[in-house]
This record gives C-alpha cells, structure tokens and sequence, in this order.
C-alpha cells in the first residue's frame, strides 16, 4: 500500500513534529527562568524598600543637605554627583541641578543611567547636584514648605560655586517640573535656565480623541476620592495609587508586553526588566496636604498657569515672574504629559510674544514625534541627542534674545557648515516662532474650558461635601496600623511580594531555574512555534489597545456629556453662554515697571562701545533669520572678546544683549543711527568688530539675501570696507524679531 510522504521519516511531518518538541522544550525552560526573573523582581523589591533611602542613581553621591534635619523638615535631600574617574568636570562652569519627580515611584530616574540627564551634563563639563527624596514625609510637610527647602538646596549650590559663570540650570522631571516652575516664579534670582521634561503645567488642555486622564478627576467627581483615600492612609496618601493610574493608561503593557517581553527574551532581557522595575516598584508616600493641594490647585482645578495659586503669605504664584530661560521638552508619544499639557500654559499667560518679551521671558520648546512619557528621562537616544544639546549649549539659550523659540535638531554630515563648532552628532537650532505654532497643535474650544470649569465647581462641592459629612467619622476609624496593613496590601505591591522568597513555594523556582541554565536549548529563530507564539502575542496586544480605546472613548464621550450639560453648568454657577478667559492681566505695577524701564533703555541707546555696537549689528542682521544655532555660539565668544576691557560673564552679557535687542525693538533707527557713536576712532578695532559679525553669521549659514543687505549696511555704519557685500541698503526692510515665524 503506498504512504503519503508526510508520514516517511524525515518528511515534512517529521519536521513539523521536531519543531514542535525543539520548542515546547524551550518553552518549558522559559516558563521556569521566566517565574525565576519574577522570583528575583520580588526579592529585589523587598530589599529596595528595606533601604532607608533607596534610589536608582548610577553615581556616586556625597550628602550636602539633609532636609530632614531643616527648621521646617522635609524628606528631601541635596547631594553632590561625584564624577567618575573619566569625567572632568571645570568648576567654574554652571552647575547642573536635577530634581527628581515625586509621582509615586522613588527618586533617582534622572541619573538611572550613565546615559541620561546627568551623565551628559558632567560630560559637557558641569558640576552636577541631585534632589531626591525619602519613602516616608515628615509630618506637616507641604507643598510649599518643600519648596522653601529646595530654595536652600539651591542657594546652597551657588555659594558652593561662586566663580560659576551663571546661575545653576535646574531640571525638574514630570511632576518636579511643575514644582521647579513654581519655585522659579517665587525666587526668580536662583535660576539659571529651567528646563522642564514631560511636566504638566496646562491641565485641562489637550484634543479630543487623545490623552483621556484629563477627564479622570471629573468622571471620579472630583478630589474628594483623593482626601477618602488620605484618610484611610491614617493622613498619608500611598503613592503606589498614582503608579496605578500610570499603568492603566496602557494595558497592553501593563498586562502583557512588559512580561511577555521578558518571557520571549529570557536569556537576555532579565537584566534590564530587573533594573527598571527596582524603580517602578519603589512607591513612597506623600502627605494628605501635598496630594490635595497637587490635585485640586494643578489636576482639577488647573489654577497654575491662572496665577490663582497663592503661598501662606499671600505671595501670588505668577509664572511670568520668571526670569531665567525656561525650556520645556515634550513628546507626542507621551499619553501622561502631551504636548497640550506642556505647553498650554504659554497660550494662558500670554497674547502675543511681544507680550512674552514684555516680561523679558525666553522660552524654547521642542516636541518629539514619538518617545513615551518615561522614555523622556530614561531613554539612552534621548539622553545622547536632546538632553545632551541642551547641556552642550545650556549658554546660548541663556543668551538668546526674550521671544518664543523652538529647538530642532539637525544629523551632522559631511556637507555640515563649520562642522568644527559641533559638538556631538547634531546640530541644536532654536528657531522663532509665534504663539499659533502652538495653537497648531491642537487646544480646547470654549466650551471644552466650561466643561472642565464646570468639573472644578463640581470638585469643589463634592470635597465640601465629603468634608462635613464622611471625614471625621472616617478618621475617627481609621487607625496608623490600619493604615499600614492597607498599603501593604495594594495590588502592586502584593505582585512583588507574591513572587518572592517570603513566598516558600519560589524556593523549588529557583532550584529548577538552575537546573534549566544548565541544559539550556534555545529554540532557533526560524522555528514555525516562534513565530505563531508572535502573531499570538501581538492579537493580544490589538485586543487590549481596542479594549483601551473603547474605554477611552467612552470616558471622553461621558465627559462631554455631563459636563456640557448647560443645565448642570449653571446649578454651578458657570454661564453656558459665556467664553472663559483664564488669562491674568498685567499688573498695574509691573506696567509701571516696564513703562519706565522702555523710558531708560531709549536715553540709553547713545551709551556704550564697541562689544554693545557689535551686538546692536548683529541682532539686526541675523533677526531676519529668525533662527541662531549651537555654532553661532563658539563664533559668539569672539564677539565677548574684541575688545581690551574686562571679560563679561554669561550673566553680563546676556544682559548686554537684551538691552540691545530691546534698543531696536522700541527706536530702530535711533539705535541704528547711534553706532557711529559707540565705535572707536582706531579703524583696525572698528574692523575686528565689524568681522566678528561676520564671523558669527557665516558660522551656521552663507549671509545672502536680505541678511547680506542688512550686514552692508552695518558695515557701512562701522565705517568699514563692504564692496563685497551683496545687495543694497536702500532694500533694507524694518527690524522684525519674527521675521521668520510670521
């Protein structure tokens, strides 16, 4: 009787079947070192927060301060970075200060690797501080009494750097971003440039359709639930419910990809599953005061960039105080922070940029087209490219003229203009730009802010409520050993703890695991299992982001609903018909301020030398650029040094350089007709001056067009020789700072 080929040894069958043993074996084994990682995530765990001060920095650290040991305590910290040995670090630069975000997981993610915001900071040659934090606060800690402590840690870091040229830049991560901006508004002179990383400061804004947590404090009727939740905490609030919010914005990866990631890559993902989990497992608590301030002044009521946020003394919190630069750095891929969130708040404060100018503020933004909110500080390619432009080039954007910038990056190549001037494998730009940039991106519609203005009244009565009738019989149940036994038993930690050592059964784990490296027998990559174990894997993904979706559609379409009801509206006292405005006026006394401040600038265009009719040049030549880059500030330098007179700072000559800009904005052709005055007789200085410009354009750019017809007529001003100088000056247009962006 003849056979049918598959059933002949060594024919398709045959292999069909040794492909399935080969992998059910391998399977097996990776079933065993997977529960194995899970056992070792466990005990890593319960090591962790056995720490009295755990962290996940990748550097050594020497203790400054302790806020603990402050006159108004906190469970703050200040520590030096020590550099590793191949690292140099120049004293006299600015130092670096990171400031680690309390959000529920425990301190250290912005040094959590060598690549990161700290590590490319110390490259560039910065002196580097960290402020951390302590698992547990100290009692009666506050929001604002933190603040007052960080204060110290900063004006402690500058007396430890007194020849620095220029005050230290600070970086507040996620939730410190918000809490640095707060603190730069209240003690503007500590600041040297602020740069926010995926930190929410606009909180109701975004578009529909995307980023649902905006809607989680309405659809929970408000921060009531966050005070029950305190209160069963005996007056603590667990931060492992706020990691719980983070990861029920993707289950897909919270309930699978993140293990299935090590499961399918056992025998190489182990180390670093295990590395990032010692952070996000290692929950701290915050106390009822600083989690109901953060959610009913920032989350629901969004009272941060409305200037409605006041200190104990009355001391109004006004963002436009600020007088550093302030870069914020966000991402399209972030679901936490998006773009909207991050940079709303310019949209709220300001009309226009010349109002931005008007408060003398610099501010740079730049947007990543995919990185997820954590891949902000944690990411190596993020670090070796964004983070590390801006610490390479932390003066220039100290020195950028007040406005509205964004910073792109642009891949060095060979065909680079004065390649020579990079640092790095990019190249930073900081472009204008105008305030409809950022309402490109997409924003909330007046009846989206009555929606959340609504949801804010609502809060408000609900927390009254809950006040009066539900907290004292609450506390007066609730005791601390109640409380304790509660937070140990929160899901997320009970996944840690299931898995470990205290757990008898993962001892037989762990013998099995050692067994299995000793006969370990991968499955090739070529395997038809591996391959259905794949296409399995990513129908479970779909599943879950298509449950996800549907959820999220669902809360928005809630949302709108009962918040656009113009019945509930007005039972809350606000107008269905009306058009929120949120943005604070000027003050009459900063108006007075400026109004003479423009009066002394104007007597003043007739002051000064060469270094100021240089800068006066330059600013009018390259505004029509609307954009400076990394390498016009190696050219700059020179522009510090063309004359015999003492070195200016960075402080100083930013300075210098915005009185100049603001000389030109109010009076062009008085500033412009005042050069002659301010240059020397000696025509050899008149022309090193005048070839500094020079130098400082070509650096990014050949100068053509109306820059090369703007830079004949400086050259003509400076008395200096322009025949070979394109164009003529009678085609000169005004002075536009936003040439470019408009």
């Amino acid at each position: 009787m003849p056979m049918n080929n598959a059933t002949l040894p060594g024919g398709p069958m045959s292999g069909l079947v040794a492909s399935a043993v080969e992998y059910m074996m391998d399977a097996g084994q990776r079933s065993v070192l997977f529960l194995d990682v899970m056992r070792r995530r466990g005990d890593q765990y319960r090591e962790h927060v056995a720490q009295t001060a755990p962290h996940v920095l990748q550097y050594a650290a020497e203790l400054i301060v302790d806020g603990r040991k402050l006159d108004e305590p906190v469970n703050y910290v200040l520590v030096r970075i020590i550099p590793p040995k191949d690292v140099e670090i120049d004293m006299d630069r600015r130092p670096f200060i990171v400031v680690d975000p309390r959000a529920g997981h425990g301190p250290g993610i912005g040094g959590f690797k060598a690549d990161s915001e700290i590590g490319v900071a110390m490259k560039a040659g910065h002196p580097c501080y960290f402020i951390g934090f302590l698992p547990e606060p100290m009692p009666g800690q506050t929001i604002e009494r933190i603040a007052r402590a960080e204060a110290l840690f900063i004006e402690k870091v500058i007396s430890r750097h007194p020849d620095a040229d220029g005050k230290p830049c600070v970086i507040g991560n996620c939730q410190a971003g918000w809490a640095v901006m707060i603190l730069a508004s209240l003690r503007p002179e500590l600041f040297g440039p602020v740069i926010v990383a995926g930190a929410p400061l606009a909180y109701w804004a975004g578009v529909h359709g995307k980023y649902p947590m905006r809607y989680s404090g309405g659809l929970l009727g408000g921060s009531w639930l966050t005070a029950l939740t305190s209160d069963l905490g005996a007056g603590k609030f667990d931060g492992a419910w706020l990691v719980q919010n983070f990861e029920g914005q993707n289950p897909s990866n919270t309930l699978w990809t993140k293990q299935y990631n090590v499961y399918s890559k056992v025998d190489t993902e182990a180390n670093r599953y295990l590395e990032f989990e010692r952070w996000w497992g290692g929950h701290v608590n915050l106390n009822a005061e600083e989690i109901q301030f953060i959610v009913d002044e920032l989350f629901v009521g969004n009272n941060l960039a409305a200037g409605r946020i006041k200190m104990s003394d009355g001391q109004p919190v006004d963002l436009r105080n600020i007088r550093s630069p302030i870069l914020v750095f966000c991402s399209k891929g972030d679901n936490i922070t998006p773009p909207q969130q991050a940079l709303g708040w310019i949209l709220d404060l300001y009309a226009d940029v010349d109002e931005i100018r008007a408060y003398g503020q610099t501010i740079v933004y730049t947007v990543h087209e995919s990185v997820g909110h954590l891949g902000i500080f944690v990411s190596g390619g993020i670090a070796k490219k964004e983070h590390a432009e801006f610490s390479s080039n932390i003066d220039l954007i100290d020195v950028l003229p007040p406005g509205l910038y964004e910073a792109t990056f642009e891949a060095k190549d060979a065909d680079t203009t004065s390649a020579d001037m990079v640092v790095g494998q990019w190249v930073m730009h900081c472009e204008a730009r105008t305030l409809d940039d950022i309402r490109a991106m997409g924003g909330n519609s007046p009846e989206d802010e009555r929606r959340f203005a609504t949801a804010a009244r609502v809060s408000e009565m609900n927390l009254a409520a809950y006040k009066k009738f539900m907290q004292p019989w609450i506390k007066s149940m609730v005791t601390p050993q109640m409380a304790e036994s509660m937070r140990k038993m929160h899901p997320l930690r009970m996944q840690y703890e299931a898995f470990s050592d205290a757990n008898p059964l993962m001892k037989t784990v762990e013998t099995a695991a050692e067994k299995v490296r000793e006969q370990r027998k991968p499955t090739a990559s070529d395997n038809p299992f591996v391959a259905f174990q794949e296409t399995m894997s990513k129908q479970i993904v779909s599943a879950l982001d298509k449950w996800r979706d549907s959820q999220e559609a669902l809360s928005e379409a809630l949302f709108l609903s009962v918040y656009g009801s113009p019945a509930l509206q007005a039972a809350v006292g606000i107008d269905p018909q009306s058009t929120p405005s949120r943005k604070p006026e000027m003050s009459a006394q900063h108006r007075a301020r400026l109004e003479a401040r423009m009066a002394e600038l104007k007597s003043q265009i007739g002051n000064g030398g060469l270094r100021e009719a240089a800068v006066r040049g330059l600013l009018y030549v390259g505004s029509v650029r609307g954009m400076v880059d990394e390498r016009s500030l190696e050219a700059l330098r020179r522009v510090r040094r063309i004359d015999s007179g003492p070195r200016l700072t960075v402080a100083q000559f930013k300075a210098m350089v915005r009185e100049q800009f603001f000389m030109l904005l109010l009076d062009q052709d008085a500033a412009l007709a005042a050069i002659p005055k301010l240059l020397p007789q000696n025509a050899d200085e008149r022309r090193a001056g005048f070839a500094a410009i020079q130098d400082v354009l070509s650096a990014s750019a050949a100068i053509s067009g109306e820059a090369a017809m703007r830079l004949k007529r400086i050259g003509e001003l400076f008395s200096v020789d322009t025949a070979g100088i394109p164009g003529r000056t009678s085609d000169v247009v005004p002075f536009d700072p936003q040439a470019k962006a408009s």
